[in-house]
């Protein structure tokens, strides 16, 4: 169950940083109160698998989908460069986290 708790903190950690963008220096309220609710839940679940993850593994994993995320949320959506060395990283970022997964 632990590792659910990280799935999903690793999801709204991709919710707020690209939530992020649209508060505009959290000087926008819809977006910033959405921001901060799924901040809240990201860190909440996070919180949950900390219980029996360790913190080592529960901050590299969380990172790393949310690098992973919100990089692949840009290129997809946002228009960021997707050049195949970002791509090449991204993979590796989640060949990392799968590594943490299986050796822990």
């Amino acid at each position: 169950m632990a590792w659910i708790w990280l799935a999903i903190a690793g999801g709204f950690e991709v919710v707020w940083a690209v939530l992020l963008k649209y508060t505009d220096g959290f000087s926008r309220l819809l977006p910033s109160l959405a921001t901060i609710g799924a901040m809240a839940v990201s860190f909440y679940c996070m919180s949950r698998a900390l219980q029996t993850i360790p913190i080592g593994t529960v901050y590299a994993v969380w990172t790393g989908i949310g690098a992973a995320g919100a990089a692949i949320w840009g290129m997809a959506v946002e228009g960021d460069p997707a050049s195949a060395a970002r791509i090449l990283c991204l993979a590796l970022i989640l060949a990392g986290v799968a590594g943490l997964k299986l050796a822990g």
